[in-house]
């Protein structure tokens, strides 16, 4: 993302309605994720997206974004394995017992959008190196949420990520960002998932923000497959991918797409 991209502060009610998005988000990425089993297609993930969007009055902004193979085909990402992100989902990608799958969905809700990843595993997660990646993707957005305090920096969030992706002994994405969202789906500022802390934009209060750490068990070198879509490990070693959309208050963040009790 380009650090230009305009940073937009949400008010009273572009914050109220960032929750309703954020929350259809999170309901129908859940549906998806607990659809995982042995010998669903990724198509068919992607089904359970669609309808589960329309029921609520929601859209799937994924669906024709463009990019540099032409406009995105699915409703979601879903990403196996070695896949980073942007996994195109199809009928022939069948999930088989033991892999992991990365399923990013924004819902776009009343001109506002919501964006989620979670990295799941089909069946028990029985390789303790699997584990250890699931467990420190996960533990690195949630200490990067952490920092998403008014008055620190998007640093302090990076720096995070970076941090517990150490303690795990996981390699970092470079090459791909975390950004804000709002009525866009990449606003600015751009979250890398490692920096400095105290570096870069001011966070504020009513900045909504897509953090997302994207981290491998392998080397950072990173390809492009045919599609023009899909971003996967140049050594073939497997990624995870946990993304939360998140609310900058005047205290501690308020993730947007968690669904709450």
């Amino acid at each position: 993302m380009s650090g230009e991209l305009r940073i937009s502060i949400k008010s009273p009610e572009e914050m109220d309605a960032m929750r309703v998005a954020g929350r259809i988000t999170a309901e129908a990425l859940a549906a998806v994720c607990a659809a995982v089993r042995a010998g669903i297609s990724t198509a068919e993930l992607d089904q359970i997206a669609r309808d589960e969007l329309k029921r609520r009055g929601a859209l799937a902004a994924c669906l024709g974004y463009p990019g540099r193979g032409g406009p995105f085909p699915g409703h979601i990402c879903a990403s196996i394995n070695d896949e980073v992100v942007h996994g195109i989902p199809s009928k022939d990608r069948i999930l088989a017992e033991g892999d992991v799958v990365s399923l990013d969905l924004v819902g776009l809700v009343n001109g506002f959008m919501g964006d989620a990843t979670r990295t799941v595993s089909v069946g028990p997660v029985k390789d303790e190196h699997v584990a250890r990646l699931l467990e420190g993707t996960e533990r690195a957005l949630a200490e990067g949420i952490a920092q998403a305090l008014p008055g620190n920096r998007v640093g302090d969030i990076s720096a995070a990520v970076e941090a517990c992706a150490g303690r795990f002994q996981l390699g970092v994405v470079r090459e791909l960002v975390g950004h804000g969202i709002g009525r866009e789906m990449h606003e600015g500022p751009s979250i890398p998932n490692h920096g400095r802390p105290h570096a870069g934009p001011l966070l504020r209060a009513g900045m909504t923000l897509a953090i997302e750490p994207m981290l491998l068990l392998g080397k950072e070198k990173l390809l492009f497959d045919a599609d023009g879509w899909t971003v996967r490990t140049a050594d073939g070693s497997w990624a995870a991918h946990f993304e939360h959309t998140v609310l900058v208050t005047g205290g501690a963040p308020e993730i947007l797409t968690e669904i709450k009790s």
